[in-house]
């Protein structure tokens, strides 16, 4: 195989980092206008979702302590559709992961699956809410405002989609996801919305957002007062400002995307699909002013996914041990509640690292495999550090700044990859590790 050396690069982006979580929550929800909305001894059902949020854990804290400094009795919910394999416990425990459980919120931990009929929307979607919160004097949310994976909206991953597909539970989830085959997501999350809002129970929630380094960037208060309109205009303007601060890859086309870990707790298509420019459905590049990607290998599941394969299909060849490492039973549950089988299709496969780049590198149409670029990453959430080959840094972005001398890619006695971190810091490099595999 011919390949070429690599170099370590870092991507320099604003640093956003809000640096006292906690009192920043404090100064906005206590200047939020649903402050008095839940009575003092009135029990208030906390929702929150199930991605990898940075901070996750002091966040919710924080909102707890908040609101039983008022008097109030929260609880938390599990907001997730088919997540956790849709069970009750499989959703808690995916909470519990990330540090959120009754001995470190200091509140209880209510999951279940049990959902209260609302009626249907305008549209004619049948409407749910999670009945523990529905038997609550009030509901909170606590959620990322993101882009999606699936689609390209004014509104797309937020509040209004936790009311909809979070707070509809399983049963919800199966609904919104067929429905939303012809009628777009997006039309679905803004219609169920809507009519969860007009129950009169959810209050509000904390729109977070995020900046290039994966960092807490932005925690805003959003109200529910102002009904459904305001509502969504808020969270418009809050994703549209997080979409500028989004982090992508550092060269406008790449051949072979290297990338080591896919998994539910990076995107809930395992890989984000507006970094790595693939669609849930099978099309290659779909998103304009996107790095347009030719190939990608995925090496293996994060550890913090329970096995989930979700992605994989997003992939063109992926290592042995990703393929044995997938639980099937999530993983079917989850693609087809969300009705996307392309997304855990089983690409072409083999043992070793450097066999997967023989096989692939020969199909992105250039005859000399010399000029084959290369990128490295660790997962689509950490865009910061990585390593590309010598032949893509004539592309690289502005942003990206190489921090070491070139260096032959290591491969141990099996053929996959040794310690590229050492290398790289033998080459002048810093020491961050890419993979654990």
């Amino acid at each position: 195989m011919i390949l070429p050396r690599f170099v370590q690069i870092e991507q320099r982006f604003p640093d956003r980092t809000i640096s006292d979580i906690p009192k920043r929550i404090r100064q906005e929800l206590s200047q939020a206008d649903f402050v008095n909305r839940v009575p003092i001894g009135g029990r208030l059902a906390i929702g929150v979702g199930s991605r990898g949020i940075s901070n996750i854990a002091t966040i919710v804290k924080a909102v707890v302590d908040f609101w039983k400094e008022r008097g109030v009795q929260p609880f938390l919910f599990p907001a997730m559709g088919s997540h956790g394999a849709a069970t009750a416990e499989g959703q808690a425990d995916v909470l519990m992961h990330y540090g959120i459980h009754e001995a470190t919120m200091g509140v209880p931990v209510i999951s279940s699956l049990d959902v209260v009929p609302l009626g249907q929307t305008p549209e004619g979607i049948s409407a749910f809410m999670d009945k523990n919160a529905f038997d609550a004097d009030a509901v909170f949310l606590v959620g990322r405002v993101k882009w999606h994976t699936d689609f390209a909206g004014s509104i797309e991953s937020g509040l209004f989609k936790m009311m909809a597909i979070g707070l509809g539970k399983f049963a919800g989830a199966q609904q919104y996801h067929t429905l939303a085959y012809n009628m777009g997501l997006e039309n679905v999350i803004r219609s169920v919305g809507a009519k969860v809002l007009s129950s009169g129970k959810v209050i509000g929630g904390l729109a977070i957002q995020e900046g290039a380094y994966h960092e807490t960037a932005g925690l805003v208060a959003v109200s529910a007062s102002g009904g459904a309109a305001a509502m969504v205009k808020r969270e418009e303007e809050l994703l549209a400002e997080a979409k500028t601060w989004m982090a992508k890859l550092p060269a406008p086309e790449i051949d072979v995307l290297i990338v080591d870990e896919i998994g539910k707790n990076i995107s809930g298509a395992g890989m984000d699909t507006k970094v790595i420019n693939r669609s849930v459905h099978g099309q290659y590049n779909p998103f304009p002013n996107t790095p347009k990607i030719h190939r990608l290998f995925a090496r293996a599941l994060s550890g913090n996914t329970y096995h989930n394969g979700v992605g994989l299909g997003m992939a063109d060849i992926v290592h042995d041990r990703l393929v044995s490492d997938i639980d099937w039973a999530p993983t079917h549950i989850n693609s087809l509640t969300a009705s996307t089988p392309a997304a855990i299709r089983t690409p072409i496969h083999f043992s070793t690292d450097r066999e997967c780049l023989e096989r692939i590198a020969p199909t992105v149409g250039k005859a000399d495999l010399s000029t084959v670029t290369y990128c490295r990453i660790r997962n689509t959430l950490e865009l910061a550090h990585m390593y590309v080959s010598e032949t893509l840094v004539p592309a690289l972005s502005p942003e990206a700044v190489a921090v070491s001398e070139p260096f032959e890619a290591p491969f141990n006695a099996k053929g996959d990859f040794a310690r590229w971190s050492e290398a790289a810091v033998a080459a002048g490099g810093k020491p961050v590790e890419a993979s654990a595999h």
